[in-house]
């Protein structure tokens, strides 16, 4: 099988490299992950070159997997561990949700800035919100960058096959200029509800993480989520042949009843 590169695939299709990513992540694109890049079978890549034009870029929504889905395949007390797992390992708070942001877990080892704000009248649906603009997120690779609350937070992707299921969220970083401005502070005391009296009793109750090891966790993210990935897509294979089973044996006994 040939495999070809991002660049290739750019002038094949021409589109710009961003839009190959999203195709990547999305699944409107087969690919594999070669070590940190993305590389796409040839034979596949030039069959949707055969479709109508422009049809294998505007023909279907990116691919996306419901919550439902991932909750089957992804037991509770699994992505539990794991966030707990990546929140020791990294030493910062993290969370497993789905596509649309909505938390799976609880939010693992929260700092006390995270902790203060999420005890007031704010929620997990309006933090959702926040996590969801992650997820919009096309660069390839994950990264630190400012959360709706002003700490950093970065992701990384779930998969269930070659569709977009989930994340792992991890953040509760101070950015190098920290504590926020007083009117930044207004704007979250607004969004979520808090006093900014509360917020400025544990704004610097946050992650103090230098740089290296801000690079080391982003470097590192990836292989959590494909843990998640490889747990749910062995979940839902032995939930499919449990279901097969069932079926075999209610169409057997059916055979019995009827003779």
């Amino acid at each position: 099988m040939t495999l070809l590169t991002t660049k290739q695939v750019q002038e094949l299709f021409q589109v710009d490299r961003s839009t190959i990513y999203r195709m990547a992540e999305d699944g409107r694109l087969p690919a594999v992950k070669v070590g940190r890049q993305w590389r796409f079978p040839s034979d596949r890549v030039e069959g949707l070159l055969g479709q109508a034009p422009d049809a294998a870029l505007v023909a279907a929504e990116p691919a996306t997997t419901s919550s439902a889905a991932l909750d089957s395949v992804l037991p509770p007390d699994t992505a539990q561990a794991v966030a707990d797992l990546a929140a020791d390992l990294f030493g910062v708070m993290a969370v497993v949700t789905d596509m649309s942001g909505r938390a799976l877990t609880t939010v693992a080892n929260p700092c006390g800035y995270f902790s203060a704000v999420f005890d007031s009248v704010y929620t997990a649906d309006r933090c959702s919100a926040g996590w969801r603009r992650l997820g919009e997120e096309i660069d390839l690779e994950p990264h630190f960058v400012p959360s709706h609350l002003g700490f950093l937070c970065a992701r990384s992707f779930i998969r269930i096959g070659s569709s977009l299921a989930g994340m792992v969220i991890v953040g509760g970083v101070a950015p190098e200029q920290w504590p926020p401005s007083a009117a930044e502070i207004e704007a979250v005391a607004t969004e979520t509800g808090t006093p900014v009296a509360t917020i400025l009793e544990h704004i610097n109750e946050v992650y103090w993480i230098d740089k290296p090891h801000q690079n080391w966790i982003v470097r590192n993210l990836s292989g959590v989520s494909d843990l998640i990935s490889l747990l749910a897509d062995g979940h839902g294979r032995l939930v499919q042949k449990l279901d097969a089973i069932a079926a075999l044996a209610g169409a057997a006994a059916y055979q019995g009843e009827i003779k």
